[in-house]
């Protein structure tokens, strides 16, 4: 019996990439190891696909789905489908079925890989873990402990590797990074988001119009206040809030395509999906904090990033609120001016955070 390769997937919500990868996953990992592994996605039981106020999934039913997932797979294993030398990916490593599967690995003596993506954590003092539930012993005991059983743990940016040194491991040296990444325990791999391309090019062809996005989850770390305050100072243009309008996922691409700046006040950001990859795929000015992802994954591109202070909390924003407004108006006023850079990071910059390409290497070496 050929060896499987069994995908655990986040809850698909139509509204967020997790919809995208429910789909996109299976295939594309199918198109190139489908000549080698059984590619299986383990779905749970999907009571409720409204998210908890400012998070992305449901805190309640997030935990039906995990456990149902795990219930699905037993039950294929005690139909004789698993093999001994399987592959589990986790689209979310904060899974306990993780440690569950790595319980009956260690204990029927199997050779399963196990490989996890990490989001966020409660080690993110403004994640939604670390600002409701902080350092307690419970969750950094269990995300250390996640972390051990995983295999290969991705990250999509070295900014996230490095928090997680720091704020979970305490260890804040590189020879900790270094071994790290020589064992391939961690490994720098762009998000799965191959079809990004094709999703936004439509998108891309809707004329413009004078038009600031905030494309983030309604939650304090999004800093929200600040874009309304700056709706008031610059009534000449539109302000959008897109998680307020409820709207599908085609009329939130629509918005994008139409608007010319997507802007962040963010204090929690690992990744950046909306203003690293949808915005510029469409040709919408990112205007982002120089801090978080943002600062990595922007390096090359500083007309992008504002300086952090303007925007660190809600004193400092007042006090440049004038500096920040003027960038504004900048960037309205020379919208085309600013296309064949946001051309240039697509075309140079973009696959290294959005193409799981790392991912399949590493797969690809137990072939």
């Amino acid at each position: 019996m050929s060896p499987n390769i069994w995908i655990f997937a986040l809850e698909p919500i139509e509204t967020r990439y997790t919809g995208q990868w429910h789909t996109h996953i299976p295939e594309l990992l199918t198109k190139r190891f489908g000549h080698r592994f059984n590619v299986q996605q383990i779905d749970g039981i999907q009571k409720n696909t409204v998210p908890t106020p400012g998070a992305f999934l449901n805190f309640s039913d997030t935990n039906y789905w995990k456990s149902s997932q795990l219930c699905n797979f037993l039950e294929k294993f005690n139909q004789g489908l698993v093999t001994a030398s399987d592959h589990f990916i986790f689209t979310d490593a904060w899974n306990p079925v993780i440690l569950q599967l790595k319980y009956m690995k260690e204990l029927l003596g199997q050779q399963w890989v196990l490989h996890g993506h990490w989001h966020a954590g409660s080690y993110d003092k403004n994640d939604f873990l670390g600002r409701i539930i902080g350092d307690a012993n419970w969750v950094r005991e269990t995300e250390r402990a996640i972390y051990h059983a995983i295999d290969h743990n991705y990250f999509a940016t070295k900014y996230h590797y490095e928090l997680v040194e720091m704020e979970l491991f305490k260890a804040n040296t590189d020879h900790w990074i270094d071994r790290q990444l020589i064992n391939k325990k961690i490994v720098r791999s762009g998000w799965p988001m191959e079809y990004m391309k094709q999703t936004m090019a439509p998108y891309a062809k809707l004329p413009k119009r004078d038009l600031i996005v905030f494309p983030h989850r309604i939650a304090p770390e999004k800093q929200l206040e600040i874009f309304k305050d700056l709706e008031a100072e610059l009534p000449e243009y539109e302000f959008v809030v897109c998680q307020e309008k409820q709207l599908t996922k085609h009329e939130y691409h629509t918005l994008l395509g139409q608007s010319k700046i997507v802007f962040s006040a963010n204090l929690q950001e690992t990744l950046g999906i909306s203003t690293c990859a949808e915005g510029p795929l469409v040709n919408s000015i990112p205007m982002m904090p120089k801090r978080l992802s943002y600062s990595e994954i922007f390096r090359d591109y500083p007309e992008f990033l504002y300086p952090s202070s303007w925007t660190y909390n809600t004193q400092s924003y007042q006090d440049k609120k004038q500096l920040l407004t003027n960038l504004i108006k900048l960037q309205m006023e020379n919208y085309h001016t600013f296309v064949p850079k946001i051309e240039h990071y697509v075309q140079n910059c973009y696959e290294k955070y959005f193409h799981s390409e790392k991912m399949l290497e590493i797969i690809n070496e137990y072939i």
